[in-house]
């Protein structure tokens, strides 16, 4: 599969399931789109159904199904999108995530909030691991 050769390095961090739903994906929508954005948005999207970005990789989401406006509604449109959070997910979950990732403050967050929060959180994280990889 070609897409294995390019996996961003959150999925490469994820588990095999993971790197094999993002590969197919993008295989499959490079042949119906050709190699651009419009393919490697909608590998994101399946990859999304599925699991979820936690820190700098993806975990199995309890419930699959989209994560977010944009996942739901496919790839030609302006929704927002949550960056990998499951904005869908319960609040409890979210407040379970945010403590993995030692968010401060957020037992007083809104839901809304934590989605901000943890995306936050997870982009940090993948900041901090692409460095580590390059030194």
């Amino acid at each position: 599969m070609p897409a294995r050769d390019n996996l961003p390095s959150t999925i490469k961090r994820s588990p095999k399931k993971a790197q094999d739903t993002y590969a197919e994906t993008l295989d499959s929508a490079t042949e119906q789109y050709g190699d651009g954005e419009r393919a490697h948005r909608t590998a994101l999207s399946s990859l999304k159904h599925s699991f979820e970005k936690v820190g700098d990789h993806w975990e199995a989401k309890e419930q699959r199904g989209p994560s977010d406006a944009q996942a739901a509604g496919g790839v030609d449109t302006n929704r927002p999108t949550a960056g990998g959070v499951d904005a869908n997910a319960s609040k409890k979950h979210l407040l379970e995530l945010a403590k993995r990732l030692d968010i401060r403050g957020r037992t007083r967050m809104s839901k809304d909030e934590l989605v901000s929060a943890i995306e936050k959180a997870n982009a940090r994280e993948s900041r901090k691991s692409l460095e580590a990889e390059r030194s």
